[in-house]
Order: C-alpha cells, then sequence, then structure tokens
C-alpha cells in the first residue's frame, strides 16, 4: 500500500461518520486518450481499490501477471479489461469493455475505449451513451492529436462533462507547472468545442493516488478532489428535456374490453389524465390508465416499460409515437444528421438503407454532406464516408419520420443504418435537425457573415446549438467600423 493510501485510509472513520447520502442514479463514463496513456490501468485500479475485484478475478489476474509486476510489486491492472487474447499480445484496447463499481455514494458503469484511430467506430459506440468522458494525458507528453480526436468525437456524442487525468505524474517528479500547464491547454480545447465543465486532476493510476485514494503526501500542492469523488458528484444525463415519449412496441388486445399501448418511456413523464398526441397522425386523446406487468401506476417516468390505456378509440401501429400534447417531436421525411460509418465499405452516395430506430424501420436515402478531420478538427466536403469516419449527412424517408435532435433525447434522436443486401449495420447516427434549404443558407457551400455585439456573440457561442456547430463557424473579434468595411466590401 502507498503512503497515499495509507493516509487516506487511516482518515476514514471521521468521513463514515458523516450521513451518506446515496445517488440512485448510475454514472456511465468512458475512459479515452491515447495509446498507453494508461487507460485500462486506471479502471483496474478503479475497480481494485473500490473493491469490485471478485476473489476469483483477483486469482487469474495473479495468475497473469505473474513475471510482469512492476517495480511496485504490483499487478498488471490492465488485464482486468484486455479480455481479448489480441489484446493482450499486443498490450491495447481494441474492443469496448464495460465494468461495473459502487462506491457508498453512487454505482457506475465504466467503458473503456480503444486509443487507436482505426478503433474510432469503437469509441464512438462508448460515448454514444455516456454521461461523462475521463480523458487520460501522460504528463510526460501531453496533449496529442489523440486526445484532440476523442475530445472532439466525445463532445459530437453529446458529452458536455470532462474530466481531465494527468496521469503518470509520478514519473515527473509531480511536477506541478507540467500539471498546470497541460490543464491550461486542454481546457483551452475543450471551451473551443463548446465543453466548459473540466475538472483536472493529477493522477498515477499505476500507484492508486487521487485515483479512490488521495495523493497528498506526494502532491500536497493539489487541493482537489480524487478521481471517484468527482465521478460521484457528477451528473447524470437525462432525457427529461423532452416532454413525455412512448415508442410504441406493440399493441396489446387480450380482449374486445381491453386495448393498450405498450412501449419503454423514453423521455419526460406521464400520469391518468394527461393529454396525448398519436404521432405522426396527429390524433389526440387522454391518458385513462397506466398498466405494468402487476400494478396500475397513477404516472410513469423514463426507463419504465408500461401499457398506456387511452380514453378513446385511436389508430395506433407498432413504430408510432404517444407523446406529450404540448412538446412534440419533429416530423418529415428529411432530417440532418452525423454518422459513424461501421463497416468497410462504409457509407454509399444514392444508396438506400433501412433506419431503425427504437421499433421504427423506414427506407431511407443517405447523402453524405461532409466529414471531420479528426487531426485539425474541421468538416471538409464529401460525397463518400469511409469505416470509422465521422460525417454530417441529409436523410430522406419515403414517409413521415419521427425523431428529436439527439442533443434532446438520445432514445429518439438516434438511429442505425442497415444495409438491406446483406443485414449488417453499416453506421449510428444521430439526429441534428429538420433538413432545410430556405434562403440558401444550407446550400452548398454558402456561408453567411454576421456583424454582431460582442456581448451578443459571447451570449450565442455559449448555446449548445452553436456548441454543436462550433466547427463551422469562424469566428473574428474586430471594430465596428471595420466590420461595416467588410460587409460593404461583400455588397460591390
Amino acid at each position: 500500500m502507498t503512503a497515499s493510501a495509507t493516509a487516506t485510509v487511516s482518515a476514514f472513520p471521521a468521513v463514515e461518520t458523516e450521513r451518506v447520502t446515496r445517488d440512485s442514479r448510475p454514472l456511465r463514463l468512458i475512459t479515452c486518450g491515447s495509446v498507453d496513456d494508461g487507460k485500462s490501468t486506471l479502471i483496474g485500479r478503479l475497480l481494485w481499490d473500490t473493491k469490485a475485484v471478485k476473489e476469483d478475478q483477483a486469482a487469474t489476474l495473479a495468475r497473469d501477471s505473474s513475471g510482469k509486476q512492476n517495480d511496485l510489486g504490483l499487478p498488471d491492472f490492465a488485464l482486468l479489461l484486455d479480455g481479448l487474447q489480441a489484446e493482450r499480445e499486443q498490450g491495447i484496447t481494441i474492443d469496448v469493455a464495460y465494468r461495473y463499481f459502487s462506491t457508498d455514494r453512487r454505482s457506475f458503469i465504466v467503458a473503456d475505449t480503444p486509443g487507436h484511430e482505426q478503433y474510432t467506430r469503437n469509441m464512438a459506440t462508448g460515448a454514444s451513451t455516456a454521461d461523462l468522458a475521463v480523458l487520460l494525458v501522460d504528463a510526460r507528453t501531453g496533449i496529442l492529436e489523440q486526445t484532440r480526436r476523442h475530445a472532439t468525437i466525445a463532445t459530437l456524442m453529446g458529452i458536455r462533462q470532462f474530466v481531465l487525468a494527468v496521469n503518470k505524474i509520478d514519473l515527473t517528479g509531480y511536477d506541478r507547472a507540467r500539471f498546470e500547464e497541460i490543464s491550461h491547454e486542454f481546457r483551452e480545447l475543450a471551451l473551443s468545442l463548446g465543453v466548459k465543465q473540466i475538472t483536472a486532476i493529477p493522477v498515477s493510476a499505476l500507484k492508486g493516488e487521487n485515483v479512490v485514494y488521495d495523493g497528498r503526501a506526494a502532491m500536497p500542492w493539489y487541493e482537489g478532489p480524487t478521481l471517484v469523488e468527482t465521478l460521484e458528484k457528477a451528473t447524470a444525463r437525462s432525457n427529461q428535456t423532452v416532454g413525455f415519449r412512448l415508442p410504441v412496441q406493440r399493441v396489446s388486445r387480450p380482449g374486445e374490453s381491453f386495448r393498450g399501448y405498450q412501449g419503454t418511456v423514453a423521455g419526460g413523464a406521464v400520469k391518468p389524465g394527461d393529454s396525448v398526441v398519436v404521432v405522426p397522425s396527429g390524433m389526440v386523446a387522454n391518458v385513462k390508465q397506466i398498466v405494468t406487468f402487476d400494478l396500475v401506476r397513477n404516472a410513469a417516468v423514463g426507463g419504465d416499460a408500461i401499457t398506456l390505456v387511452l380514453d378513446r378509440q385511436v389508430d395506433v401501429s407498432r413504430g408510432d409515437m404517444i407523446v406529450s400534447i404540448d412538446s412534440q417531436p419533429m416530423t418529415g421525411r428529411s432530417f440532418d444528421a452525423q454518422i459513424v460509418a461501421l463497416q468497410p465499405e462504409g457509407i454509399e452516395p444514392g444508396k438506400r438503407y433501412w433506419l431503425k430506430s427504437g421499433s421504427r424501420r423506414q427506407r431511407v436515402s443517405v447523402a453524405p454532406v461532409s466529414q471531420l478531420d479528426l487531426k485539425s478538427g474541421h468538416w471538409t466536403a464529401t460525397d463518400r464516408l469511409a469505416m470509422n469516419a465521422i460525417g454530417k449527412v441529409a436523410l430522406s424517408f419515403d414517409e413521415q419520420a419521427i425523431f428529436d435532435t439527439y442533443e434532446q433525447n438520445r432514445t429518439t434522436g438516434a438511429f442505425i443504418l442497415i444495409d438491406p443486401d446483406t443485414h449488417n449495420t453499416v453506421a449510428g447516427g444521430m439526429i441534428t435537425g429538420r433538413h432545410s434549404e430556405l434562403g440558401g443558407i444550407h446550400k452548398d457551400d454558402e456561408r453567411v457573415i454576421l456583424s454582431l455585439p460582442a456581448d451578443l456573440a459571447d451570449r450565442l457561442m455559449a448555446t449548445e446549438i452553436f456548441a454543436n456547430r462550433r466547427h463551422d463557424a469562424d469566428v473574428r473579434h474586430t471594430s465596428a467600423g471595420r466590420a461595416a468595411e467588410i460587409l460593404a466590401d461583400l455588397d460591390e
């Protein structure tokens, strides 16, 4: 046990006298960063120090680590995550490994994502359901291209909470200046992506300093929280930014006197007496009863599997959605989306795919518009997306489609694309909005130049919608007179 761990253990009795309030909502998080930054080791240390490793796992770890122990005589914690034979042989993470651990205050679901660029799709998959991203940086090398790539992907997937874990701080002699230099550089990167909730922590995953136990013995200059303390206080992303959503999976007719609509609540809440509307038909009704497998409920919230009984006969089919009347999703035949290509053949322009979202499956044409250059962070025009590419596309449906934006609701704003020939899932996607050609603003490569007061521009750039499209914007500060000259020149 390290000195820092000993110091922390001695303080436990005082902490235990406090009343512990447990958060019932599990936090989903990912770890990401460049290869060899220590992602798997960090999670392994989290599992080890929170006692999430069972006796048989510990025995297996000790056996597999035989001959590989480091100078501290500790096992190879990364082996708790890297389960594939190829991962163990190469010393890299390929697949997304999900693990579970808990503290007295909260439970956690953590995904260890690959660092290699060729496994970008795996990293995007892990980020798509996460509430928070832990980005690891080697204290010796600092921010690398892969760090920027993963921060960008995490932001595109809707993550707005970042923890910067400056790992291997012990190998720099616990250099405070180096930690602050890396923290400052990362904050500038995160702010450029529209992320403001950032916690920077100097850690040694191998020694366990500032992971579960604090590292004050080695780093008296750091007075912030440990990693696990930060995770305990993080907020879980919810689907409450939109009204009630019930994607209908099945119409239940056990007898002529009963008709119920079954599904899992994908957002919001509902209670008997609420007015709802069926989309895309637009038929209106009131909620008469909420039934589950064993009782009648007086309310239902996101995640509940229910049968909804309405007060009148309406035409509802599998794939429809029952929603709150005062907060309805978008309907239409053309939508903008961002996708991650998952198969070697990529996304072919003009090809028709099956789009599956919840219980709906519809035919759709996909037109690639631009692709994210993961090295520069800029979008470039394209008409084809290769495997692992992240791109913006226009979706054209044969019939009415129903979506919320992914930013508002991850369930009703997400989808997969299926190749009708091979039945392979070729892409995962996120709806960004309803497609529009009005005013030529979205046409081809045309741009719109705005001259705004600085305070108004700051408020605009602080909005989530601007943050989601930050890479599309080019912002310059200038005087009012100079702005007027530029606009006048454009009119000539």
